[in-house]
């Protein structure tokens, strides 16, 4: 399978490394989360090349995780902001951070801290289920065929 063929596939998780799966790409949205928005403090934060970040910016903005306003009327320059679509990655940032933290800090602890504006408090993201609010993992979760595995099997049917 050519890696351009990833997105193609009946797999949320293929289809969404597909999108942000890329190294300067996951950055790229990180720093959009640190409240980073143009194209010079990405460069000066990343140190990534101009022509990896104006590529990746550009993908991010065709994709809708980005959107581009400009910040000035002289020199056409634009800032990068999250779109709706691009903020609902903050939990896949989150639960990378959190792993990361657990098993990469080299016992220095996280480098980061995060506190709840609502509560006040610092956290670690904990991933619960919608339905009863406890906390989730590998082994108290059984995956089975969505609607979507089914619709793609047809539609693959229809177009040989």
């Amino acid at each position: 399978m050519k890696s351009g063929e990833i997105g193609d596939q009946p797999c949320s998780i293929a289809r969404t490394v597909a999108v942000i799966g890329d190294r300067w790409t996951a950055m790229i949205i990180r720093n959009t989360f640190l409240g980073i928005r143009r194209f010079d403090d990405f460069q000066r934060t990343l140190g990534v090349t101009r022509h990896i970040l104006a590529d990746r910016l550009k993908f991010l903005v065709e994709q809708d995780i980005l959107t581009k306003v400009p910040y000035t009327d002289t020199q056409k320059r634009y800032e990068y902001r999250l779109t709706v679509k691009g903020l609902d990655l903050y939990p896949i940032i989150m639960s990378m951070m959190k792993w990361g933290d657990t098993w990469l800090d080299e016992g220095l602890g996280a480098p980061v801290e995060y506190t709840h504006k609502l509560c006040g408090h610092k956290f670690t993201p904990v991933l619960v289920c919608s339905e009863c609010g406890e906390p989730i993992n590998a082994k108290n979760v059984q995956p089975s065929p969505g609607p979507g595995l089914y619709s793609y099997h047809v539609k693959q049917k229809q177009q040989s």
